[in-house]
Formats: C-alpha cells, sequence, structure tokens
C-alpha cells in the first residue's frame, strides 16, 4: 500500500501526540506515545528506533514494559515515521538528542532509561553522553556504529546516498531484510514493519523521504560514537543477536574488509570492554532485529537489568 510521507494512514498502537519544535529556523513536529502504566513502577524509559523504523516496531516491548509498571515513551525522530520531512536539514546525533529531551523537559521528566536499537544505539550512545545526570540506564539493542565505518570504506556523498534511496523498492527493501534481519525466513508478522518501509516507495511523496533518508546516512557515516564509549557513566546493557552483519557502506569497501566488517559476534564482546559497567547478553543465532525475532530472549534479560 502507498504510504504517504506522515504516515497519515497508518494507526500506531498507541496514542500519538506531537511535539512542536523551532529547529533550525522551521516549525517541526515530533510524533511521540507516552504510555502510562496501571500498576506504575516510578521508573520510566525512552525508546529510540532504527533508521528504517519508526515507533510502531516497539508495540510488543511496550506493553510488555508497561505490564511491568515502567512508563514508556517512544519518539518518531526528525525525518522518520509520522514527524517532519523537512526538505533541508543539518542532521546530527547531538541535534536528535537535543529535540529528544525537549519532549522529556515537556512531560518534566529528569531521570529516565534510554533504549535504542540500530541507528537508534548510536543515537542513545550520543544521548547518554550528552546528559548523562538525566541517563540512569543505557541499553544498546544491537546498535549500529561499533565499528568507525569511514576507516574500513570510502565516503559516498549525500547526492549518491540519494540517488541510491530512489532506487528502493518493496521487493528490494524485503530481500535486504530478509538476507540481514532473518537468515532468508520471513514470517508473515514480519510484513507488517517491511510495509511501512516500503510503502513509502510507492507514493509520490517518496523523493523527500528518500532525501532525509540520505542526510541521515552521511550523519551515520561520518559521526562515529565508538571512540567515546569509554566516556559512558551509566550502568548498560548490550543486547547482541550475534548472527548480525549489518555494515554501513560494506560494498563500497575492498573485498578483503568487507567479510571482516559488521561481525556483532565478535563486535559485541569488543564493546562490552569499552564500555565501564557494562553488561553483555549474547543472543545466539539472532540477527539484527531481537525485538522482532526473538522477543522472549530479548525481553528478558532488558527487564532484569532494568529492575534491578
Amino acid at each position: 500500500m502507498a504510504l504517504d510521507k506522515d504516515l497519515t494512514t497508518v494507526n500506531y498502537p498507541f496514542e500519538v501526540k506531537f511535539h512542536p519544535l523551532k529547529s533550525q529556523g522551521q516549525d517541526l513536529k515530533m510524533a511521540y506515545v507516552d504510555v502510562l502504566p496501571s500498576n506504575p513502577n516510578g521508573k520510566t524509559i525512552l525508546l529510540m528506533h532504527g533508521k528504517n523504523f519508526s515507533i510502531a516496531y516497539w508495540e510488543q516491548t511496550i506493553k510488555a514494559l508497561s505490564k511491568e509498571g515502567f512508563r514508556v515513551i517512544a519518539a518518531d525522530q526528525i525525518g522518520f515515521g509520522k514527524s517532519t520531512k523537512p526538505e533541508n536539514y543539518q542532521y546530527s546525533f547531538q541535534q536528535l538528542a537535543h529535540n529528544t529531551k525537549s519532549i522529556l523537559d515537556s512531560l518534566k521528566i529528569n531521570k529516565i532509561n534510554v533504549l535504542g536499537h540500530s541507528m537508534g544505539g548510536m543515537l542513545a550512545t550520543r544521548f547518554a553522553l550528552s546528559y548523562p545526570e538525566m541517563t540512569a540506564k543505557l541499553i544498546l539493542e544491537n546498535p549500529i556504529g561499533l565499528e568507525d565505518y569511514k576507516t574500513l570504506t570510502s565516503y559516498q556523498t549525500i547526492d549518491a546516498n540519494y540517488q541510491s534511496e530512489l532506487k528502493n523498492t518493496v521487493e528490494s527493501y524485503r530481500n535486504y531484510q530478509l538476507k540481514y534481519y532473518y537468515d532468508n525466513t520471513w514470517k508473515p508478522q514480519y510484513d507488517r514493519w517491511l510495509n511501512l518501509l516500503a510503502g513509502w516507495t510507492l507514493h509520490e511523496d517518496y523523493p523527500i523521504v528518500a532525501w532525509n533518508a540520505a542526510l541521515t546516512m552521511d550523519m551515520i557515516f561520518t559521526q562515529p560514537v565508538v571512540y567515546e564509549f569509554g566516556n559512558i557513566k551509566c550502568p548498560t546493557l548490550l543486547i547482541i543477536g550475534t548472527r548480525d552483519r549489518t555494515a554501513i557502506g560494506r560494498e563500497r569497501a575492498p573485498k578483503d574488509i568487507q567479510s571482516k566488517m559488521g561481525l556483532y559476534n565478535e563486535l559485541g564482546k569488543k564493546t562490552q570492554k569499552a564500555i565501564p559497567n557494562s553488561t553483555l547478553v549474547e543472543l545466539e543465532n539472532v540477527g539484527h532485529l531481537p525485538h522482532i525475532e526473538t522477543f522472549d530472549r530479548f525481553i528478558k534479560p532488558l527487564t532484569e537489568f532494568l529492575q534491578k
């Protein structure tokens, strides 16, 4: 189904609110959900999505955490989901962290646990580094950026990124996810998350979506967080599906380097050693999306860590 840039025809599983944002001379809005538990435990967690995702794919995670008593906040970053897709924006992880903090400030939240998946892991790391007094605990679920891609492969310009994004189709997205997320085993429940992304390619709005995707890809490539892991102050949990082989720009790297990129079975251990007061939970034979592919194995260590 064709989807417009703001996903106006898509209903998220929770009530969506919009946070007005004045940023870089523009009036923007961030979509977010604020799910209050029926039996609160006094703790709040913020969920940060990956590049190919939005609030919606956190549905099962939000429901489980809410049942455990957590207040759960999840936001679509600028350029993603139901949030504004600017025609021009200088993307940085610092800017996105600042944008997200403005939502928390509006809700008068001054202490938060932060969970980031994929690109959201890089953003969650930057958030924890930028606001250490606010971040109680950090959870990184198969984050990208565990290696510095620009030292391993060649740079691709934003214009080239854009042309690459424009070539995406429902089939190309499905093939990518089948290979890199799900070990060539597709299940019907994956269709929902594929359609939320690939549906954009069928709509006349897709060029502006693709442009924002090109800008955020440049942010990922040029703004590594890997060198600052030692500065993280809060207790940190790494949940790593060891089958994951995600690596930005692998196709541009020398052949002998390609096979050495994105080895999460090695990167998880290396990162755990780099982050003080961190714990590593390895999920064997799990790919890039633990909370979708194997939810029960994901949620157990997460809730145990948060309840300590």
